[in-house]
């Protein structure tokens, strides 16, 4: 389980064609201090697994199914992504409860800049409408954030100094790419009240 309180701003070192897969090299120290092979490592949303690691960072493959459900498939070397590691039990839920199972992809709209602020507006895909709400918890790129306005099509979070200079939010550009996870709470609510009906 992760929180999507992003620890370390990594940085692509490499990505090996399998074929059907990947295999990703990321540069980072924070989140290697610690690992050990099997562990988890949410990358700008998607948790994948350590099979190597050593003092500059880590690698792990990525299987087409994850290709195919996020955006570390436009990924180059040199490209800035988001890492957390998995939250043991005696941590704290600093963000929401996120699993590092990307739901979707979405592109950035719009960017409006405040004197202390940034308000990002992503298109919101249909099939996950249902589970974004006002005032709510969304995870971009593996980010905890709360939804700040809602429309038909479109969702904004607002984004503080702090998450702007570290995480990879703060340098994205319009029709940029980026991957989404709702509130898994929702999705639970939602089989629970199909069920009972």
């Amino acid at each position: 389980m992760f929180t999507g309180i992003v620890e370390e701003l990594g940085t692509v070192a490499g990505i090996e064609q399998l074929g059907d897969s990947i295999r990703l090299r990321v540069n980072a120290t924070k989140v290697v201090s610690d690992v050990h092979a099997g562990d988890s490592i949410c990358v700008s949303g998607v948790c994948l697994t350590v099979i190597e690691f050593d003092d500059a960072g880590f690698v792990a493959d990525v299987m087409q199914e994850s290709l195919d459900r996020s955006a570390l498939g436009e990924l180059v070397v040199g490209a800035p992504v988001n890492l957390e590691r998995a939250m043991p039990v005696t941590g704290r839920l600093g963000g929401h409860i996120m699993q590092g199972h990307v739901d979707g992809v979405t592109t950035l709209l719009s960017r409006e800049h405040s004197e202390h602020w940034d308000v990002l507006r992503f298109k919101l895909p249909s099939e996950l409408a249902r589970y974004v709400v006002e005032k709510g918890s969304i995870a971009i790129s593996g980010t905890s954030l709360t939804v700040s306005a809602i429309g038909e099509d479109w969702f904004e979070v607002s984004l503080i100094p702090t998450t702007l200079a570290e995480t990879i939010l703060g340098g994205l550009t319009v029709g940029a790419t980026v991957n989404v996870e709702v509130d898994v709470v929702a999705k639970y609510v939602e089989k629970m009240l199909a069920n009972n009906s």
